[in-house]
């Protein structure tokens, strides 16, 4: 179990999962509120963990680090890193802005591009998904109820099209469809594709409350939940 934690030496931590030992620990950072990712890049198992000094990529087996890439902070940052295969995105708000980097195998970092500001890239806490090279999620910085979902270019930051209405909340993907929660209690099924917006179906004020987490699926069904109440839905 591989955590984020804090002080010096300790930023990252990995304990044993069934006798709950720490196996690791490492660095001396100060961590944000992105989740840790891991993932595979360049054949290489590792967690990327998003500090206040930008993305630090660390072996699973040792938590010795790989690389690091500097990036913005204020205030927060809450989205996590998203990666296909050599190539991390990430983001905050708070006009920090998002970038693309690539990662090589000697464990370097390349900017592919970098946007500053809440707009047209940014994500406030909504992590996006990324499916055959294109981003899929929530951009924009408190744009509560208006907020659009996008489809972006993940080599170049291209926003390939947007479509407003949603707000903070955020996108699950089953095979080629986008489900997606407005905060609003609205969900919406959406083709995966980056040539234009596709709605499949809607249905509006699913529940009410603030929705302001991702959909979840599984079997068929999808669990969503807001700051009053959660319901799950059959698609099949």
């Amino acid at each position: 179990v591989i955590i984020q934690g804090g002080g010096p030496g300790e930023s990252f931590l990995a304990f044993d999962k069934v006798s709950g030992k720490i196996k690791w620990k490492s660095g001396d950072y100060l961590m944000t509120h992105a989740t840790p990712v891991a993932t595979t890049i360049n054949d290489q198992r590792q967690v990327l963990f998003f500090t206040q000094k930008g993305i630090v990529s660390v072996n699973s087996a040792n938590g010795k680090r790989l690389w690091m890439h500097n990036f913005p902070y204020k205030v927060s940052t809450a989205a996590s890193a998203v990666v296909e295969k050599d190539i991390v995105y990430f983001a905050a708000g708070y006009g920090v802005g998002s970038t693309a980097i690539k990662v090589s195998k000697n464990n370097s970092t390349k900017e592919l591009w970098f946007l500053e500001g809440n707009k047209p890239v940014t994500n406030h806490w909504s992590t996006p998904l990324v499916k055959d090279g294109y981003l899929y999620g929530m951009f924009g910085f408190k744009e509560y109820g208006n907020g659009p979902l996008k489809c972006v270019e993940l080599k170049t930051g291209k926003v390939m099209w947007e479509k407003s209405g949603y707000g903070p909340a955020g996108v699950c993907l089953a095979d080629d469809t986008l489900i997606c929660l407005g905060d609003m209690g609205q969900l919406t099924l959406v083709k995966a594709s980056p040539k234009n917006y596709e709605e499949i179906s809607r249905l509006d004020k699913v529940i009410n409350g603030k929705c302001w987490s991702s959909p979840i699926f599984a079997d068929g069904k999808v669990l969503i939940r807001s700051t009053a109440e959660a319901a799950c839905l059959d698609l099949q």
